[in-house]
């Protein structure tokens, strides 16, 4: 299913529709600053499973990220902040970056790697904005499988490959050809492990 949303004011409607779809366990593609992703609520494991298959990944080797609106929910989902670390991630934000953070209990166990770290993201996207806020919590976030630049930017021809794979996609025009800059969080002093988009400050 498309679902045209307007890039900049999404229809309350529409997102209270995918709200709903994303709380009965619904896997949506949806845009974000950087390029368009899979996502699924935080509290349906069996979307997480369903996006695992999708992209033909072990869930246990996963590495997701969790969406969020903004940090006032990063302590719960992330442990050992110092007040300098929370600083330099609240300069970044929103934006395209992920940061790499040690996971609190609160992750489900499904989402944490081998090492107990999550990606956080908050991107600065209107419809990812309105759509987390009306859900009330983030949303597990991956990049979609695909080579070329079509099968991640355009979502007509995410329709042709995907429309039966995913319960909506949500239309906000053709997306970004960059990723995220990763920044790992659980060391010393913040680390570039992926150039994206982002650029540090």
């Amino acid at each position: 299913m498309l679902v045209h949303l307007h890039p900049t004011h999404p229809q309350e409607r529409l997102i209270r529709q995918t709200v709903d779809l994303l709380r009965g366990g619904g896997v949506i593609i949806y845009p974000t600053d950087t390029i368009y992703a899979l996502g699924c609520d935080l509290r349906q494991p069996k979307a997480f499973e369903k996006i695992c298959r999708l992209k033909n990944i072990d869930p246990s080797k996963a590495q997701f990220s969790l969406i969020c609106r903004d940090l006032s929910n990063l302590s719960d989902f992330a442990k050992n902040l110092d007040t300098p670390l929370f600083r330099f991630i609240k300069a970044h934000i929103p934006g395209p970056f992920t940061f790499i953070l040690p996971a609190s209990k609160e992750v489900p166990k499904l989402m944490q790697s081998k090492k107990s770290t999550i990606g956080i993201r908050v991107p600065d996207h209107p419809i990812c904005q309105q759509l987390i806020g009306a859900l009330g919590n983030p949303i597990i976030s991956t990049t979609l499988p695909g080579e070329w630049v079509e099968e991640y930017t355009d979502p007509v021809y995410m329709q042709e490959r995907f429309g039966k794979q995913v319960d909506a996609i949500l239309d906000g025009g053709i997306g970004g050809t960059e990723v995220s800059t990763i920044v790992d969080c659980t060391g010393p002093e913040p680390e570039i492990t992926r150039q994206g988009a982002g650029v540090i400050r």
